[in-house]
């Protein structure tokens, strides 16, 4: 039974077999953690993980193909219907991983375009219900995620997911490994959490300070933190004030996230709520 793409999932099926055995090789041997699959589509990558991983879960928002694997009564497969998106994923990885501590899940996935930014935010915020994460993404959102200070994708994206994790690109995807063909190319990319971490509160800072500092790029940071921070506080967090936010490094943005005022950190998790 053919299934024909629909947009607003955002779905290009994997169908490069070569590309899959690549991802799979990736992902690596099987342990303990369990393994969970977002957006297995067609189950061209499903159907290699389950074979070498022999047990698997997936989740999938298009109710479809969810029942289709279903249908299927694969042994091990589990299937989860629903959005990524609006899964707590520490509830899952307790309910999954029950012998972990902390409980943990391994990621994988061949994200549609329209949530892999927003699902790689997510996931920062409950990295501890996360051991890694493979991905393939646009590749301009993996350019973004493994940028460095001065690279002019160094941004707000960077930032936050560099903050939380560490970030490599593992191979680029062509669009003709995909069907219908996307108009962008793809890349792969894997992403383990750092031993150390901000905690939320510090996330929660850091936000708003990236926020303020890549507000206009072109403009100095004496500008873009106008009635903030003044130019007296940049310089003894260590930061330039004629400098533009692309040329600091991760640990002068945390600096400044230290002395930004509580009011304007509240301000933004208000705006959270």
């Amino acid at each position: 039974m053919s299934h024909r793409a629909r947009k607003r999932f955002g779905q290009n099926f994997l169908k490069d077999r070569s590309i899959v055995e690549r991802i799979v090789d990736a992902v690596g041997k099987p342990d303990d953690t369990p393994l969970l699959e977002i957006g297995p589509g067609l189950a061209a990558l499903t159907l290699p993980l389950l074979q070498r991983h022999k047990h698997l879960h997936v989740i999938e928002v298009d109710r479809d193909l969810a029942s289709r694997l279903e249908a299927r009564k694969l042994d091990g497969l589990v299937v989860h219907e629903g959005d990524a998106l609006d899964v707590d994923f520490a509830a899952l990885a307790r309910q999954l991983d029950t012998d972990g501590d902390p409980a943990q899940l391994r990621l994988v996935g061949n994200l549609p375009y329209n949530i892999g930014t927003p699902l790689i935010l997510k996931l920062a915020r409950q990295h501890t219900a996360v051991r890694n994460l493979h991905v393939m993404l646009q590749l301009e959102v993996v350019e973004r995620l493994a940028a460095t200070p001065g690279h002019k994708h160094w941004g707000r994206l960077s930032v936050m997911t560099n903050s939380v994790f560490h970030i490599t690109p593992l191979f680029n995807v062509p669009a003709e490994a995909f069907d219908p063909q996307p108009k962008v190319q793809s890349a792969f990319a894997r992403l383990v959490p750092r031993a150390v971490i901000p905690t939320a509160d510090e996330l929660d800072a850091l936000e708003q300070v990236t926020r303020l500092a890549f507000a206009n790029r072109r403009k100095t940071l004496r500008n873009n933190f106008k009635g903030v921070l003044s130019p007296e506080t940049l310089i003894q967090a260590g930061v330039d004030p004629a400098e533009r936010a692309e040329r600091l490094e991760l640990s002068q943005l945390r600096a400044l996230a230290e002395v930004l005022p509580r009011s304007a950190s509240a301000t933004m998790a208000d705006q959270k709520k």
